[in-house]
C-alpha cells in the first residue's frame, strides 16, 4: 500500500471513530474499522475519477451518509 493510500484510510478510521463515538455507539475494533475505511476509499477514487471531484470532501460525505447500526 502507498503512502498517501494509508494517510487517507487513516484519516477515515478516524472519522469513522468519530462517527460511531457521536452516536454513542461501540467503536468496532481496529481491523473492521480498516476494512470499513479501505471500502470507502475505494469508493470515493472511484467517485472522484468519474466526477473529478475533491477527495476528501467525498470521504467526508460518505462518513457523514454512513448509516451505522445499532
Amino acid at each position: 500500500m502507498g503512502f498517501i493510500r494509508d494517510q487517507e484510510e487513516r484519516l477515515v478510521v478516524g472519522l469513522l471513530t468519530a462517527k460511531y463515538q457521536k452516536k454513542n455507539l461501540p467503536v468496532p475494533d481496529i481491523s473492521e474499522l480498516r476494512r470499513q475505511a479501505a471500502i470507502i476509499v475505494d469508493e470515493a477514487h472511484g467517485i472522484a475519477r468519474e466526477r473529478g471531484k475533491n477527495l476528501l470532501s467525498i470521504v467526508k460525505g460518505m462518513v457523514e451518509e454512513l448509516r451505522v447500526k445499532k
